[in-house]
C-alpha cells in the first residue's frame, strides 16, 4: 500500500493527537495546552486540524477497504446467482 502526501500528513497529525491524549490520560498533562495556552485559539485550531485528519483517514480507510473488498470477491456466474 503506497501512501500519498495527504495520508502522510494526516497520519502524522493523528500520531501527535494520540500522543497528546496518552499524556493527558497517563499524566494529566495536555502538551498542546502547555505550548499554546489552555483552549487558546491556536490550540483549538490544532485540535480541529487533528480531528479533520482523523476524518480524512477514516474516509480513506473505508474507500481502500471498500475497493479491496470489491476487487477480491469474484463475480458470481449467472448459474450461481440463480441456483
Amino acid at each position: 500500500m503506497r501512501l500519498n502526501a495527504l495520508d502522510w500528513v494526516s497520519q502524522i497529525l493523528i500520531l501527535i493527537g494520540g500522543l497528546n491524549w496518552g499524556l493527558v490520560g497517563l499524566f494529566q498533562y495536555d502538551l498542546i495546552a502547555a505550548l499554546f495556552g489552555p483552549m487558546s485559539a491556536a490550540g483549538r485550531v490544532i485540535y480541529i486540524i487533528v480531528g479533520i485528519a482523523a476524518i480524512v483517514e477514516v474516509v480513506s480507510l473505508i474507500m481502500k477497504v471498500g475497493y479491496g473488498a470489491v476487487e477480491d470477491v469474484p463475480a458470481a456466474s449467472h448459474e450461481e446467482r440463480h441456483a
